[in-house]
């Protein structure tokens, strides 16, 4: 699955823009699922599990990153992915709890490119809306559970630079076009 690439990190990092910019230029993409949800809940009016329930709002997401890996696998060319599976390993590694054997049974089942753009918090360009609840400090957290959770998965992380949205574009192509092959888990 080395045409699905993973773009994650702490919420209010550039990422999301970031994937809006690459999709504008031609290649796939897939929506995050923590906004997805909350989005697709409130419109039913539906509670919002995120911080009220955080395993169902877990299995939520779980099942929706699943589903877009799914879909996103059938495309051609460059996918890149708000997020992806191994997240998951990421939300319960932030919330200081034991990651459960199917989520890690679906982050070595479900596989995307070797090399996952992480990130990094920048306070400049953060700012929270109807979806993002996270304090700046909650995004620090994020960010560093997300940069332990790939690696656990087998997964290199390239930390993206903190510049200009066609900069970081051209930074991601740029290392996927000279990626060399990944090495079996």
């Amino acid at each position: 699955m080395d045409h699905l690439v993973v773009v994650t990190g702490g919420p209010g990092s550039g990422k999301t823009t970031l994937i809006d910019h690459l999709a504008g230029l031609g290649h796939g993409r897939t929506v995050e699922a923590g906004r997805a949800i909350i989005r697709d809940r409130r419109a039913i009016g539906a509670p919002v599990p995120d911080r009220r329930d955080p395993d169902l709002f877990a299995e939520l997401m779980l099942s929706w990153d699943m589903r877009s890996h799914r879909e996103a696998s059938g495309r051609r060319g460059l996918v890149f992915c708000d997020r992806g599976v191994p997240d998951m390993v990421g939300y319960f590694l932030d919330q200081g709890r034991e990651v459960p054997a199917h989520v890690r049974e679906a982050a070595r089942l479900f596989r995307y490119h070797h090399r996952v753009f992480l990130a990094p918090p920048w306070p400049e360009i953060y700012a929270g809306d109807t979806e993002r609840h996270q304090s700046p400090e909650e995004a620090e957290r994020t960010f560093e559970a997300m940069r332990r959770a790939y690696p656990s998965c087998g997964y290199a992380t390239v930390l993206l630079p903190r510049a200009s949205v066609a900069e970081r574009a051209r930074f991601v192509l740029d290392v996927l076009a000279t990626a060399p092959a990944p090495r079996p888990l």
